[in-house]
Order: structure tokens, then C-alpha cells, then sequence
């Protein structure tokens, strides 16, 4: 789940480095697809520190390619999972660092899921929450558009990983849906494809059970089912982002909602763990932002923050669950995942 927008945007950044400064061009405002595909020679990244894939999940392979022949580090904000395979094969050997799926969730939410784990001393249960959505919903599917449409429906039809009593298995989309409550508003939650990112293989061996689902209003599982399904829409995806984009207005008025629970075993009791927080859109460096597009740009910058500064690994595939969530929290970029920060607009 990303909030930046499908075609890639960007911003020369500067970061000083114990070893130097790096100015840093991220490749936003000049179209992802154009870049991509017409300049295979890596050229543009000739020099640079890193890339930021920003692009839909078709393109990000073609990036990440562009990075390792330019030798450049790699970010991305990709949910899909063949994607992210991709990227880990372009890993091995490479001098530099490949990181997928630096967003919310798979990102943030990895972070949070393993920083939890680590508290006990056999794990049972690893359960992981994410959505975004409008903070004033007012039509049948109690939804707005707020990120890529093109990434929504792919984590809406696309299998889903998961561990089922303890084997690594696939499940379909859509399914397993269930209710919460969280500060007296009740949600719903179903499977959708991607969320897990690497954390499955990561935990693989060590927990019954793992799996990620979407968060949304109750009623809006049985209507996006009833458009895949029984109108057959997830075999017209242009169709079905067609009605998505003409027929849902986007909203910046959005809240990300964010509830992990963990459940294991230490010193001989078996005890839960949750992390539940609240994102709301905010004010930026004088600038409206959405909730998704916080969380998403907080992600994948304190990621790149991380790396400029030497507290990740240079080199090879890294994971998101690698990244230790109290240094996420300390960065300045990562403030704005921290609820008992000051308001994001002071704090930025």
C-alpha cells in the first residue's frame, strides 16, 4: 500500500553523511514509464546515491534493473509480491543495497510485526492490520479513493501469503473476513495480496500463524466481491479502474489505521502484544498531505535516511523487518509514526 501517486515524482534532497554529503535526486515528476523504458543504459543514474521507485508495480522490475547496472542503491514502495521476487534475484551479488517495499504496509507495519516478535521467547500468532481510509466516508463502499488505483486492485485480486499452522501457503484475496473494534469504531478486515511482504520467510518455522489483511468500513468486502466476482471484473482491470477513478472521488481527509497483534510464549506464559495507532492527514513543510501520503513518504525517507547513514546494510536484498523500529521512530522522518510526538506540522 503506497500514497504516492501511480506515474513517479521526486525532489533533489540533500543528506550529509558521517563519510560526506550526497546529493540525492529522487525521480518524481518526470514519468516513470518514459524513464524506464527509454533510457535501459541507466544513464540518468550515472553518479547518484540511490533511486526511489515511486512507479506502478509493472514498472518497478525495469528500475531496479536501471539501479543495479548503474550501481546505485534501490528503494522501492511496491506491493506486489512477484515484483519483489524480481528484486531479490537482482540482489544477489549486487554491490549495493536493493530495499523493497519501503511504504506502509509492506514496510512499516514489517517493522512494527518483528519489533513485537522479538519480545517473546516462542511466537504463536502474528496478525497484521492496515488501511487507509476516509476519515468521512459517504457512499455504499464507505470509501475514497487515497493511493494507486492501480496498486489497489492488485492487492485486491492477487493471492496473498500467509502461514496456516505453521506451513508457508497462499490464499485467495478478498477472503477470511472479520470484525474489530478500535477506539469504539468497528472495522472490517479481509486478505489481501502483499501486506506480509518479507516478513512470512523471515518468521518461517517460528509461528503457527501469520497473515495480513486490508482494513476497511464493514460493507465494502461484499461489494468488491460482487464486482470481481459476479461481474467478472478482475479479469477488465482497466474497466474496473475505470468505475474506481470516475465513480469514487480521492479525498485528502483520510486516516491510516494501523493494529498489529502478536501472541506467544514468555517465561512460561502465553502472552499478547499489540501496536495500534492512528495517522490523520497533516501539514507538511507548509504543504496539505494525506494520511497515506505521510506514511508512505515517512517510510521509504527514513529508509533512505537510514541507509545515507550507515545503519543498514550497503550491499545485497535487505528487509524491511531488518530495520529496527526504535531507530524508525528516532529519525526525523520517521517522527511521524510516533503518537506521542509533537504535532506533525510543529514537528517538521
Amino acid at each position: 500500500m503506497t500514497g504516492l501517486p501511480s506515474a513517479s515524482s521526486a525532489t533533489t534532497a540533500s543528506i550529509r553523511t558521517p563519510t560526506g554529503r550526497w546529493n540525492m535526486r529522487i525521480s518524481c515528476c518526470l514519468s516513470a514509464r518514459a524513464w524506464a523504458v527509454s533510457s535501459p543504459s541507466a544513464g540518468a543514474l550515472s553518479g547518484k546515491f540511490a533511486v526511489l521507485s515511486a512507479a506502478p508495480f509493472n514498472l518497478t522490475g525495469l528500475i531496479a534493473q536501471a539501479a543495479k547496472t548503474a550501481g546505485v542503491h534501490y528503494l522501492d514502495l511496491t506491493e506486489d509480491v512477484a515484483t519483489t521476487k524480481k528484486v531479490e534475484q537482482l540482489a544477489e551479488g549486487a554491490d549495493v543495497a536493493f530495499i523493497p517495499q519501503c511504504g506502509l504496509a509492506p514496510g512499516f507495519i514489517s517493522i512494527v510485526a518483528n519489533d513485537l516478535a522479538r519480545n517473546f521467547d516462542s511466537l504463536d500468532s502474528v496478525r497484521m492490520r492496515v488501511g487507509a481510509l476516509p476519515q468521512y466516508a459517504s457512499n455504499a463502499l464507505n470509501y475514497n479513493l487515497t493511493w494507486s488505483t492501480d496498486g489497489l486492485i492488485n492487492e485486491y485480486i492477487e493471492p496473498c501469503e500467509a502461514i496456516v499452522e505453521g506451513r508457508f501457503v497462499t490464499v485467495p484475496a478478498m477472503e477470511e473476513r472479520e470484525e474489530f473494534s478500535l477506539d469504539g469504531v468497528t472495522y472490517e478486515a479481509f486478505n489481501t495480496s502483499g501486506g506480509l511482504g518479507t516478513l512470512a520467510k523471515t518468521l518461517a518455522g517460528r509461528v503457527r500463524t501469520m497473515n495480513y489483511r486490508t482494513i476497511r468500513y464493514p460493507g465494502h468486502q461484499a461489494i468488491i466481491k460482487a464486482l470481481l466476482n459476479d461481474l467478472n471484473l478482475k479479469n477488465r482491470r482497466d474497466m474496473l479502474k475505470d468505475l474506481f477513478e470516475n465513480a469514487l472521488p480521492a479525498t485528502m481527509q483520510d486516516v491510516v489505521v494501523i493494529f498489529v497483534t502478536v501472541c506467544g510464549w514468555k517465561d512460561g506464559r502465553y502472552l499478547q502484544e499489540t501496536y495500534a495507532n492512528k495517522v490523520y492527514a497533516g501539514v507538511v513543510a507548509g504543504k496539505k498531505m494525506s494520511a497515506i501520503q505521510i506514511t508512505t513518504a515517512s517510510g521509504i525517507t527514513t529508509v533512505l535516511d537510514l541507509l545515507a547513514h550507515g545503519k543498514l546494510r550497503q550491499k545485497g536484498f535487505v528487509r524491511q523487518e531488518e530495520i529496527v523500529f526504535a531507530d524508525v521512530l528516532s529519525n526525523r522522518f520517521g517522527r511521524a509514526y510516533d503518537p506521542q510526538a509533537l504535532r506533525l506540522k510543529e514537528a517538521v
